[in-house]
């Protein structure tokens, strides 16, 4: 992927969403590019990701907490705290769906907001808000449903590449807490993308000694891109 030929634009300054009180900037793909698609599978290697129809990497004039993180898919298997996380929810079943609004996963992304982060601005998002940020018209996104019968417990949107999967977001039943949803929906997403022969599922950014970043860590076989290229990160004891 080069600048000569994919332009590139710089985000204004705003609110860090990981640090209080530090300021954030994104480098943002042009979203008007022709055939932008085709160019998403190397820009994910490069440490970018999408939101909605915007595909951006960060780039901090003063700091570079921020790092890409992937999941090597044909080297991993769940640990023993995992093992139990998918024996606990032996019920739940996968529905590879389609991607888009329903009233039920809307209801469910409400309740998610409101319960899991409260006043995070996302809390009182439209029904619009929701499409755009989840979904964009070039991209392979799948909506990984987690259900229980009929009853829809969680959906990972995911983007899918010829070559790996991207977690886009996830939401869930906050009230269900005791089955781990959010970890399940990772080994969920792992286990899509192996049974399709994947290499990679990348999780975003992993920020070191940030309190909401300690679950990435416990995957194995996770890596992080430095200025050497992709490295594995070593686990922590828990």
């Amino acid at each position: 992927m080069q600048s000569d030929r994919i332009r590139l634009f710089q985000t204004l300054p705003q609110a860090c969403g990981y640090w209080k009180g530090r300021t954030a900037v994104n480098v943002v793909i042009d979203p008007s590019c022709t055939g932008i698609e085709a160019v998403y599978a190397a820009a994910l290697t490069h440490g970018f990701r999408r939101a909605g129809n915007h595909v951006y990497k960060p780039r901090c004039p003063r700091c570079s907490d921020c790092v890409p993180c992937r999941v090597v898919l044909d080297r991993f298997s769940p640990d023993r705290s995992q093992r139990r996380c998918l024996a606990r929810n032996g019920d739940i079943t996968l529905v590879d769906a389609d991607p888009g609004f329903t009233a039920e996963r809307w209801a469910l992304y409400q309740r998610y907001q409101q319960q899991r982060h409260p006043g995070g601005g996302m809390d009182d998002g439209s029904v619009e808000d929701f499409r755009h940020f989840l979904t964009a018209p070039w991209s392979s996104t799948r909506f990984l449903e987690l259900r229980v019968g009929e009853r829809l417990l969680a959906v990972a949107a995911t983007d899918a590449t010829p070559s790996s999967l991207s977690a886009v977001y996830t939401w869930y039943e906050p009230h269900e807490r005791i089955r781990g949803l959010g970890i399940l929906a990772i080994l969920k997403q792992i286990a899509y993308g192996q049974a399709h022969g994947l290499e990679h599922l990348y999780l975003g950014y992993w920020i070191a000694n940030h309190p909401k970043m300690h679950y990435k860590h416990q995957f194995r076989s996770l890596e992080i891109l430095t200025d050497g290229g992709w490295v594995g990160l070593p686990r922590q004891s828990t």
